[in-house]
């Protein structure tokens, strides 16, 4: 009689990750990762460059996105690794630019959830107004960083039902918004600012997608990579295009852009669309509305706990590496999970929320998601040149046109934004070079120590 095999979860050596996810699992996160994206910050983008500007920026941003995830599904395949980017830039580009790229992605996934967090505290104080904001972030914070160090599967289980709820939510407020769509308000003031309004427009059209990478975070704890992967990414990006349209379209179809970017009487934009055109469907105040608001915090708390999920992976990755102190890279003994990443990350995290910048988090992780969308397709380009053995179980279509496009358009917005930004972008760029000359210098001191 044949013996039961024994589950690869728990043969695993003590430092590796459990594979328990499947591709259904991985829909969730990468769908989860991105659809708060549908719920709040993309109609800031509508201020900036209205109708025409902002859907000029989304179709550029779309073709950025989906050929950048065709060429990263071919990266997390062959190379299914916790790091992400950082590991396939190592590999690729080397030390030096792997670490650019790993601190690149550290701010995406270290810096987007106390955002998320702070909106969430946002959206709760409506229903608890009695409570500071930012305590219901930090509460939130906490729980979700616990349920990360529990375990992956129960996090990705979590995940999925409230993914599942937030596309849910996206398609009934289409069906509720169709009915009163008017292709008129489409060309309502479509260009406010001229099409200069369109560079203005592009972090907030990025906002739409920003997130899909961090599926990669978890290909280590992925049930046959090789396949799940692609189709996790496939599935994630084809659902995303679909809502950010319905969204796009539907939201402004009822009564043009300003509808959906200021609330009635009032010049302060909004950081809840979907709520402000339900009202003028059903009136502030109604059951719909109150409804449409609570839907979208299903979505913000499914971006929040799956942003949570990657950003330990690329920390722990960080520390394996050597970059960052090896007790980063400890995984927890009994539910083998990057516990010490994870509660180092909701340290930074609530310091972050407490100083009420959330909006300035949010445009360092455009700047950190832009610079390793760039550095991971040049590490493609470098591993299909000097690894052309390296097994791939899915290649990018359209090679080398696809990465190639992803540069050029990465690098684009990475300059668009930090025009629009300077600051912002001088204390990133700053960040990157001190981190760069930390790392000249410690390779320089373990030279001579040798």
């Amino acid at each position: 009689m044949a013996q039961p095999s024994t589950p690869p979860d728990n043969t695993a050596p003590p430092e590796e990750l459990r594979r328990t996810l499947s591709p259904l699992m991985l829909w969730g996160l990468g769908v989860g990762y991105v659809i708060s994206g549908m719920y709040f910050g993309w109609n800031l983008g509508l201020a900036e460059g209205g109708t025409g500007g902002l859907a000029l920026a989304t179709g550029l941003v779309l073709v950025l996105y989906v050929t950048f995830t065709f060429g990263y599904a071919e990266l997390a395949c062959a190379i299914p690794k916790a790091g992400g980017a950082l590991d396939y830039a190592l590999r690729g580009l080397g030390r030096e630019l792997g670490f650019v790229c790993g601190l690149a992605q550290i701010f995406v996934f270290v810096f987007g959830p106390p955002a998320i967090a702070a909106a969430i505290g946002a959206y709760m104080h409506i229903f608890l107004p009695t409570v500071p904001i930012p305590a219901i972030a930090i509460v939130f914070f906490g729980l979700f960083t616990s349920l990360n160090i529990y375990g992956v599967k129960a996090a990705a289980l979590v995940e999925l039902c409230i993914t599942t709820a937030a596309v849910a939510g996206i398609l009934l407020f289409a069906a509720l918004a169709f009915p009163h769509f008017n292709a008129d308000h489409l060309l309502r003031n479509p260009l406010p600012h001229g099409f200069a309004g369109t560079f203005a427009a592009l972090p907030f059209a990025i906002w739409f997608f920003l997130g899909i990478e961090g599926l990669a975070n978890v290909a280590e704890e992925t049930l046959h990579p090789g396949r799940s992967m692609r189709i996790g990414f496939g599935t994630s990006m084809a659902t995303l295009v679909v809502l950010c349209l319905l969204t796009f379209v539907a939201s402004v179809g009822i009564s043009g852009w300003e509808a959906v970017v200021y609330p009635v009487a009032s010049t302060v934009a909004s950081d809840s669309p979907l709520p402000l055109a339900v009202a003028r469907i059903s009136g502030a105040g109604s059951g719909a509305h109150y409804f449409f608001t609570f839907i979208g915090l299903t979505g913000l708390v499914a971006s929040f706990h799956g942003t949570i999920l990657a950003s330990g992976r690329s920390t722990m990755e960080f520390g394996r590496t050597g970059y960052a102190p090896k007790w980063l890279a400890r995984v927890h003994p009994r539910f083998r999970t990057p516990a010490n990443a994870l509660l180092a990350n909701a340290a930074i995290g609530v310091l972050t929320i407490l100083t009420g910048k959330t909006g300035d988090m949010i445009i360092l992780s455009c700047f950190g998601a832009l610079s390793l969308y760039a550095l991971s397709m040049f590490a493609l380009l470098a591993l299909r040149r000097k690894q052309p053995h390296l097994e791939r179980p899915f290649r990018v279509p359209l090679y080398p046109y696809f990465p190639i496009t992803t540069i050029v358009l990465a690098l684009f917005c990475l300059v668009a934004v930090g025009i629009f930004n300077p600051g912002l972008f001088a204390f990133y760029l700053g960040c990157l070079a001190a981190g760069y000359a930390g790392l000249r210098l410690s390779d320089r001191r373990k030279a001579l120590v040798h």
